[in-house]
Order: C-alpha cells, then structure tokens, then sequence
C-alpha cells in the first residue's frame, strides 16, 4: 500500500475513517509571480519563506503547505513574468504580502544599500565566522549560488547600479533570497559578494518545471549476482560508502501536489546541493533586469558579458585537503579529491555516483564514457603490444633487409638520385637501419591487427551503449528525453529574436528567427569554416613544398659533415624530413587550433541556435570537422599520396611545376607514417596535459599569491572559490573534442603504429586524474546539467568506426608492403627453400642514366655509373616497351583492389553481426525500468483512490461512485498490464 511505503500513513486504508476531519476550505492559489505596473515586476509568494523544516512540522499543513506556491497551468515563476511582455495581465488581481517575509518591492535596493540596511547584530566578525562556511549568516540557510561584482566608479557605474538592482530585485519576487557581503568584508576590499538562497517553495516549484525525479520507495530488486572475479579486483574497488554514497531507490517526477508521495525527511537535504544549483541557475538565466533601446534584457549571463557582475558560480562544500569543520556539510569534495583526483588513486575505480551528485549527470557521464574508453582501450593496448613484440622478434628473421643491408646485394645496388641535380648516387645499403626498424609495424602481424582494431571498435561501442543504459537507469535519465531540451529556449536566442510567431504546438506565441536571416548567416557561416578548411589545406600543401625543398639540404648536410656520419645509416636524409616536417605541421595545428576556436564560437554565435542542445551540436560540427582536417591531413598525405605520384627518372612529376614530388624509402613509407603519426599524437597529448594542470594551477597560484599572506579566516569560502578558474559551458566539450581526435589516431591509421592503443592508455590513465584533480582543486564548481548520453559525439565515433575500416584496408594495401610481397611469394619466386629471396631486386626497376634530362641530371657522377634503380615495376632499357608498366605491376594493383574489397566486407560483416547479437539495454535494466513504471504507477493510482475516498466520506458531490468504481479499475488494469 503507498500509505505503508512511503510518508507514514496507517497501512489498512478504510472508506470512511472516523479520524477524518471534516472538509476545511480549500485556500486559494495565488499566482506566484504578476506583473504590477511593469512587464518585468515580479509579485511575491504569498507564504513566508521557511528553511530547514522536518517533514514531520510542516504534515499538518494540508494543501495550504503544498499549494503556497501554486501557479497557473503550466506556468512558472519566471515564465509568468516572461509571458507579459510589455502586455497588461489577465485582470487587475494583486497579491497580498501581509505577513511574509520577503522583502517587499519598495525594498528591492541595490546590494550596497541592502549591506547598510543590514540591522547590527547581524553582521558577524569574519574572525569568529568559519571560512568553510556555506550557509548564511544565519547558520541555517544554505548557500545555493553567489553573484560578485566590483562597484567601480567608471562612467557605465549608474548603468550598471540600476540593472544590479532591478535585477536582485526581481530575483527576491521570484523567491529568492539573497545577502551581501559588502566589500569591506572581502579579501582585497574591492569585491561584493551576494549570496542567494532558494527556499523550498522554490525548489519544489522548479523541480515539478525541470522534471526533477525523486524517491519515492527504495529499490527492491535484488542486486545483481556477485562477479566471481571480484576477489581478484578488490584491490581496484573503493569503499562502499564512496562508489554509492546513497541508497537505491525507485524515483518518479517531482509534483507538488503529491508531496506525501516523497521520501522526504528533510527539507533542507531532500534537493541535493546540485539540484539545487541547477534550479536556481535556471532562474538566472531567465531573470529580466530592464529594457534598453527598446529591447528586453535578461539572464546572469548577459550581466556577466556587459561587466555588471564578475562571476555567478555555486560553492563548493569544502576545501578539498581537509573536511569542512560543519558537521552538517558532507564535504563530497574532500572525499573525491581523496579518493579519485589524485594520482597515486591511477588504479582505483572512479566512484561515478559520487562525481555526478556532486557535479551533475553531464560530466558524470563523460567520466564513465572516459573510464569506459579506457578499460577497452587494455585489449587494444596489450593486442597491439604483442604484435609489435612479434615485429620485434622476427626482425632478424625479415629476408627484405637481410638483402638490403647484404655488401653483396644491397651494397651492389646503386639507387637513382632523390632530387634533381644536387642529389647524388647512393646505395641501397645505407637505409639498412631503417628497413629494419620499418619491420618493426610492417609485417603479417599488422593485417591481424587491422582487422582485430576493426572488430574492437564495434564491441566499444556497443558494450558502451549497454554501459550507457544502465546509468540511464541508475541515474533517473530513462525519461529524460531531449525534446524537454529542446523546448527550452537559450536566453541569447529569446532576447536577439524580435520577431514572434505562435508555436503550432503550444499555441503560444514565441520568438523565432526569419528564414531569411537563417539563410544569410547559414551562408556567412558555412564560407567561414570553408576558408579555414582551405587555410589548413594550404597550410598542408606549405609542409609539402618544405618537404621537398629541404631534403637536397639534409642530403648534402649529411654528406659532407662528418660529425653525422657515425649516425648516418639511422638518421637518413628521409627520415631528417619527416621528423622536421612533422614537428613544423604540429606547431601549425596548434596555432590554427588557437585562432578557429574563437571563429568557430563567433560564428555559432552568430547563426542563434535556438536551443542549447542545438548550439553544443553545430559548435560540436564546426569544431570537429576543422580538427580533422587538422590533425589528420598531415597523416592522410604521407599514407595515401606520397610516393604514389613520383613518375620515374626520366618523366618525374612535379607540383607546381616546380618541386619534384616525394619518394617512399626503399623499405616502404609506413615507417614514415608511423613517425607523423606518433609525433602528432604524442605532442597533442603533451600539450593538452599541460594545458589542461599546469596553466590552471599557475593562474590560481598567481591569483591567490595575496590571500597568503592573510589570516585563514579572513578568507571565506566564495572568496577561495571566486579565485579559481571557471570551467565555462564548453568544458566538457573540449574533454571529449580532444578524446574523439585521439580515437581517431588509434582507429583511422593503427595499421601503421600497433603502439597507438597502448600510448593513449597510457595517457588517458593519466587523463582520468588530471582532469578530475583540475575540476575539484582548480576550478569553480559548475553549475549541475543533465545528459542521458555523450550526444552527438556517439554519431562521430559511429562514422569514425566505419571509416577506420577504409582507412586501414588502404594502408595496408597501399603504403605497407605486405601486398608486393605476397604476389612475389606465391606467383613470381624463383626459389622454393628461401621464397622470398631475390624480392628487393625484383621490387626495383632500371634506369639508363643516359636517357636523364638535364633538369633532372645530377651535376656530378664520379665513378661513372652506367645504369641505377628506383622503386617501381616497369619494363628496363632495351625493352620494346621500355618504362612502362609491367604484367606484375598490373597483378599487385588487382591484388589490391581486391584486398580491400575482401578485407572490408568481412570486418563490416563481422562488425554487423557482434552488433546485432550484443542487445542495447542489459536484460536486468529492462526488467528494473519496468518494475519502476509499474510500482509508480501503482502508487499514484492508490493515492488518488485514497483522496477520493477522503472527498466521499467528507461529503464532497462532485466525488461519485462512478468515479470511484473507475479509478478502482483504472488500478487493476495496471496491475494486469
């Protein structure tokens, strides 16, 4: 029975009970939020404003308790303001405020006045007050946001005054309740800080608007059955208390009509601190504060661009090196900094309950997928390091650079120049170091791999899906849909939109943007990100032509220097251009990276998403197809096109008519794909970990360099906190920007460098602690946001997994060697003992040096060549059809082509079939979504079979039998559903 389960009524209901009082008047609703006299005056709830109340005190308050703020039909408190909008209100009424405690409008002062106002024997000595304090003066209300502003006497002051306190004014209407620290109070005597409380008639209010689901009986599934492995990860776990440091239960939306639905025990800790701040950030961001030039002002954020406030963040609970002195405060944020941000934690779990009652299910759920990633990410890793051991192992055993570095073959064979006139003759056998190394990724154990990465990226994905829907769950996200994003307007778009049309839906009127204006932005938008798309590719192409011009350099610098020759057979000439190469295209990453990240948020800007959501998507676009195009461009040249497009030493190709197009090295260009690939990736995650703890850390440290020198308690809890850094509303996006590119060095070209899935192990077990010691020590705390999943990241992973397939299928195919040498084992080897003796000479083509052009002779030949190689399949001199393709070189194309085709069709099938066989949503979270829908069900039909027993037996004629009998039946359907 819900009497039994939940708020401590008798168990046994009875039709008519002779406790039952008799029928009192049920009190009216007043609207909690009328314009008086303005579009943007806000009236006041008509109840008084409590704090901290059992649920025990306030049960007899009936409906009147419930109903304090009651509001018209899908109206809120700020919505209601919003609504006139320069019209005059549905009739005259006004609401009384007799008796309440809040401020009256007459008291909406600005915050300097109000701290005068202040009476005297509310003002505490900051010395006797605990600097881990987050409460009110009081000691009683909490501390849900703070507001700070510098009151500097500039010629916008007066401006900026008034939009303070229209502002503060219309937040107390709203039912807010705030309290200045004046400026004497603060660290360096310049700083206001306002402190906002929301009372429980606000939270309830909000919770019902956001949709806030909570308990409503505890979970009474039994947990799952126990891992057998469990012994061997306990080192791994966390305490209890820390991975689930509250109870499981059953939930349900908030409504403040069915309070007695609720597990609430108390008022002041039923909404956590998140919630909490969630619902009055909400409330900022749709507070108006004024009308200038003939436009409606609104929202925190507005206030904070224009310099009328400096910050608006809520409080942490403590200092994250020792517990709060309040017994009251719970100090999550010591508890994670113990136990999950610091280093020497690497192999603990991360206690994913604790980090999103803290911090909210938005970053909650990018550190799961970012412990998820990185748990699949060993598979990869250890696969990988084997195949490279393989490499390693057999490279002695390779007859490919046993032949090149033989004196007797390699040492016979004299190779074509690799630039036109200062170039020289040389010998095969000086890149012996080289083929060698190269052996290392380019062996039978990379095709393996190939497919093995292909096949990892489904099972990721998809376990991560099953991961993903059991937070869902366990996080009261199954309900969460994103069209309640959606219906959500951005404040930017409401306030910059004039134009109003009525919604079909709703059938209220709404801003909205012109098609017309869509379009010319549309249009500024995309030329915008097509310009720096072709920056990058110009930038490409500048690397390119240094390739090519810097390499005579490096061959007659290692030539003539003698202090390099001891380093000559490992340091070639190639291998000098490609390290500088690919070092000079990851400072110009950088420095693009820099600059379109400001254009790529300015022209977001520009279009007005309407929606959040639709601003984190077309940001999330912009962003990621420039940081593709970015990072892998560079990577994408050296696998697919370099080499491919030489010609041969009497027709070479040229780009710009100019520079002589690059060749591979002997041994094959995968081991100058594998250099680019691990400088570009290696440097990047440098970076960004230097990026994202040392300069935070510097700043606070500079920021903070006078408040040392101060007395502990003289600096108060905003204050420390005002002197972190913000982690802004794109946090989280750079975390998973940066996250997705690594995906793609890992997936896109893993063919080439099998280390690639054990380096961002390496780096996300140290990305996992930098990021979460920077959210609990370096930054503010941000405000609470809700997300069901990592949005539209999961699409970009999707098509990076299928493109991956390609990507790998090609390398393979075309910049390994794997292909040429199995059409040489099994159709073209003259030895059956050592078939793959005699490969090196019959990969390469001869030359007649006396068929050079002048352009491309080199100036001096000193032992009289006659005759040199290059790499390529055509007819020799003398032939009928001389330089031109072979019969071979025709059957290794086909050979190809036709890998391709085999080797993807069988990774996508594979891919396909683990797809289907692997469910989204786990067996025993389908049965606990039902249970939930069925037992909340359950309840609120028994509770309004119960208020209408209570309407009977108190005489009320509207309550009939027939409304009776069909609410019983309404009942028993569900439970036979």
């Amino acid at each position: 029975m819900a009497g039994r389960l939940l708020a401590g009524t008798p168990p046994d209901f009875r039709f008519c009970s002779a406790q039952t009082s008799p029928a009192q008047p049920s009190p009216a609703r007043p609207s909690p939020l009328r314009p008086a006299g303005s579009a943007h005056a806000w009236a006041r709830p008509e109840a008084p404003l409590r704090s901290g109340r059992s649920r025990r005190q306030r049960k007899g308050g009936g409906a009147a308790t419930m109903n304090r703020l009651g509001r018209r039909a899908n109206e809120t408190l700020i919505e209601m303001a919003l609504s006139a909008d320069g019209e005059e209100c549905n009739g005259p009424e006004t609401i009384s405020t007799a008796g309440s405690e809040i401020p009256s409008s007459s008291e909406g002062l600005n915050s300097t006045e109000t701290t005068l106002l202040i009476p005297e024997h509310q003002v505490i000595d900051k010395r006797h007050q605990s600097k881990d304090s987050i409460f009110f003066r009081d000691g009683v209300r909490r501390i849900d946001f703070v507001l700070s502003y510098v009151d500097d006497l500039n010629k916008e002051w007066e401006k900026k005054l008034e939009r303070r306190k229209e502002f503060e004014s219309n937040l107390q209407k709203a039912g807010l309740e705030l309290e200045t620290e004046d400026k004497k109070e603060s660290e360096d005597g310049k700083i206001f800080f306002v402190k906002i409380h929301a009372p429980w008639e606000v939270l309830i209010t909000y919770a019902e608007v956001l949709n806030i689901k909570v308990p409503i009986r505890e979970n009474d599934i039994p947990p799952m059955v126990e891992n057998p492995l469990d012994c061997v990860l306990f080192p791994l776990r966390l305490p209890e208390k820390v991975m689930h440091p509250e109870p499981d239960y059953f939930t349900a939306p908030f409504s403040k009509d069915k309070q007695e639905l609720y597990l609430i025990n108390d008022e002041s800790t039923f909404f956590s601190p998140s919630m909490r701040n969630r619902i009055v950030n909400y409330i900022l961001t749709r507070c108006p504060y004024g009308t200038e030039e003939g436009k409606k002002k609104f929202g925190i954020k507005r206030l904070l661009n224009n310099g009328t406030y400096t910050a608006a963040y809520p409080l942490h609970d403590c200092q994250y090196w020792k517990k709060a002195s309040d017994p009251n405060c719970d100090s999550e944020r010591y508890t994670l900094y113990m136990e999950w941000a610091r280093f020497l934690r690497f192999y603990k779990e991360q206690p994913l309950d604790l980090i999103r009652k803290y911090y909210g299910e938005k970053i909650g759920i990018y550190f799961a997928w970012l412990g998820f990633y990185t748990e699949m990410l060993f598979l990869a890793a250890v696969v990988g390091l084997i195949c490279f051991l393989y490499g390693l192992f057999t490279m002695d055993e390779n007859m490919s650079s046993k032949e090149i570095c033989d004196p007797a073959i390699g040492g016979e064979i004299i190779m074509c120049p690799l630039c036109d006139r200062d170039c020289e003759y040389w010998r095969l056998n000086t890149t012996c170091e080289s083929s060698q190394y190269s052996h290392l990724f380019d062996n039978v154990a990379t095709l393996f791999f190939a497919i093995f990465m292909g096949i990892w990226v489904t099972l990721f994905l998809e376990f991560w899906k099953r991961r993903q829907a059991r937070l869902k769950y366990e996080w009261d996200l199954v309900d969460f849909e994103e069209e309640q994003q959606q219906l959500q307007l951005r404040p930017e778009y409401e306030a910059k939109c004039t134009q109003k049309k009525k919604n079909p839906v709703t059938q209220e009127m709404e801003p909205y943007l012109p098609l017309t204006s869509q379009a010319v932005r549309f249009c500024i938008s995309g030329a915008t990100v097509l310009f720096w798309v072709s920056l990058i590719i110009a930038s490409m192409i500048a690397v390119i032509v240094y390739r090519l011009a810097v390499y005579a350099a490096f061959a007659s610098l290692m030539e003539n220097t003698q202090t390099l020759q001891p380093i000559s057979g490992l340091l070639t000439p190639q291998l000098a251009t490609s390290v500088t190469a690919s070092c000079l295209n990851f400072v110009i990453i950088m420095v693009l990276n820099f600059f379109y990240e400001r254009i790529a948020i300015w022209i977001t800007d520009m279009e007005i998403p309407r929606t959040h959501m639709e601003y984190e998507n077309r940001l999330t676009m912009k962003m990621f197809l420039f940081q593709f195009v970015n990072y892998y461009s560079s990577c994408f040249y050296v696998a697919f096109f370099k080499g491919k497009f030489v010609g041969y030493p009497g027709a070479y190709t040229y780009m710009f008519n100019r520079w002589r197009n690059e060749e591979c090295d002997p041994a094959g260009c995968l081991i100058e794909l594998t250099t680019q690939l691990t400088i570009v990736m290696a440097g990047k995650q440098i970076w960004g970990n230097i990026q994202e703890a040392i300069v935070p850390w510097i700043c606070n440290w500079w920021g903070r360099r006078k408040a040392r020198n101060n007395p502990e308690n003289l600096y108060s809890r905003w204050e420390q906190d005002h002197d972190l850094q913000t982690f802004g509303a794109l946090g989280l996006f750079y975390e998973y920007l940066e996250m997705v590119i690594q995906f793609g060095f890992i997936t896109l070209f893993v063919a080439s460098f099998p280390l690639a899935p054990l380096l961002a192990l390496m780096n996300n077990i140290l990305e996992i602690r930098v990021d979460s010691w920077k959210l609990t020590t370096q930054f503010r705390r941000p405000v609470a946001a809700k997300a069901h999943s990592i949005g539209v990241w999961q699409e970009i992973l999707n098509g990076m997994a299928i493109l991956s397939v390609v990507t790998n299928a090609f390398i393979v195919a075309f910049t390994s060697d794997m292909i040429p040498r199995l059409v040489y084992y099994y159709a073209y080897s003259e030895s059956e003992d050592s078939p793959m003796s005699g490969y090196i000479n019959n990969s390469l083509s001869v030359f007649q040096i006396s068929d050079f052009r002048p352009r491309n002779e080199p100036k001096e030949n000193p032992e009289n060549f006659v005759i040199c190689r290059y790499r390529d399949y055509r007819y020799p001199p003398g032939h009928e059809r001389k330089y031109l393709h072979t019969m071979q070189f025709w059957h290794i194309l086909a050979a190809k082509l036709a890998f391709i085709i085999i080797m993807e069709h069988v990774v996508f099938i594979v891919k396909f079939f683990v797809a289907w066989m692997i469910p989204d949503v786990p067996a025993d979270v389908k049965a606990k979504i039902k249970r939930e829908k069925y037992l909340t069900q359950k309840i609120l039909h028994e509770y309004e079979l119960e208020k209408l027993k209570e309407r009977l037996c108190q005489g009320d004629k509207r309550a009939t039998e027939k409304e009776f009998i069909a609410t019983e039946g309404r009942m028993e359907l569900s439970r036979a559903i």
